[in-house]
């Protein structure tokens, strides 16, 4: 995930410091050299918690966009843009929402995911043309350590110019781009465990951010009921299992009476729950589901309202 820049560029960007307190990492034994590690690991959370009043503006201009019918695209190189394919790619299974509406953009393209193509990165065309198919209303979200990558910065500017809002998320609280965006998400992991590999703590920050970001977008937009995964579908044995027992949690019904439920609904976990907790037909559940955008906790609120 190194930014691929002349030094002069990179000088003064917190993750390219030189770490003091793991000089001697390259003579300890093995154990040491984890705890090292562990120990910078530990300082991640926190940084990323300093940052959360600008993750949540950011949720909110996702979930404003996507029920608008707008989409979320993501924008990154090495392995920042290898965590916003795996986090882009994970939504579908975990919450049931079309493939299309949260979007990754790799710089290299899919190749550079297993295959470190380095010169990608510093290409701000590439950046501006893979965001062509960004529009208006949408929300593009650059991930970079440095917070400087062309190909970031170059899709923020073009994603600007369509007339999206845009979020840059970098471990560089001085990056020049956070004043171009709407929102920067400057997480201070500060120096990494070895110099400049940003994999480590920078990587482990955007990991965080970009989980807490679509996540709390997700139940945002009802695609939980409490804390239960409700928008899956039955595709599987394994699956209808799984389905099945998170019925009984939300319902306190029996197994057998959730697995009939799941049937008749055609394996759709939200219809099967509304029937369930409002004791409808699946066809008026899926009605009232369809009513309110998907939200369960909206679509039991519509049929008490018509009671």
């Amino acid at each position: 995930m190194n930014d691929s820049m002349p030094l002069a560029v990179l000088k003064g960007v917190p993750t390219e410091v030189r770490n003091p307190r793991t000089t001697e990492i390259d003579v300890l034994p093995t154990l040491e050299i984890l705890r090292l590690i562990n120990a910078e690991d530990t300082l991640v959370p926190a940084a990323v918690a300093e940052a959360l009043p600008q993750v949540a503006k950011a949720v909110d201009l996702e979930v404003e966009a996507l029920r608008a019918g707008g989409r979320v695209h993501y924008f990154g190189a090495g392995t920042s843009g290898r965590l916003a394919v795996l986090d882009a790619a994970e939504l579908p299974p975990t919450f049931g929402i079309d493939p299309s509406l949260v979007v990754a953009h790799h710089a290299g393209g899919f190749g550079a995911i297993s295959q470190a193509i380095e010169n990608v990165e510093d290409d701000a065309a590439l950046g501006a043309s893979d965001a062509g198919d960004v529009n208006e209303g949408d929300v593009a979200v650059g991930i970079t350590a440095s917070g400087r990558t062309p190909y970031v910065v170059g899709a923020l500017r073009a994603a600007a110019e369509a007339g999206a809002h845009t979020v840059l998320i970098s471990s560089n609280p001085a990056a020049a781009a956070g004043t171009e965006v709407e929102v920067h998400i400057a997480v201070d992991t500060g120096p990494e465990a070895v110099s400049g590999s940003t994999r480590m703590k920078a990587g482990t920050a955007a990991k965080l951010v970009l989980n807490a970001m679509s996540t709390t977008a997700m139940v945002r937009l009802g695609r939980t009921y409490s804390n239960l995964m409700v928008s899956m579908s039955a595709l599987n044995s394994k699956l209808r299992g799984r389905l099945v027992k998170i019925l009984v949690e939300a319902t306190g019904m029996d197994a057998e009476t959730c697995e009939t439920a799941l049937a008749d609904a055609a394996g759709d976990t939200r219809t099967a729950l509304v029937s369930l907790l409002c004791d409808v037909s699946p066809g008026r559940a899926a009605e009232a589901l369809a009513g309110s955008g998907g939200s369960v906790r909206e679509a039991m609120s519509t049929i008490h309202g018509d009671a």
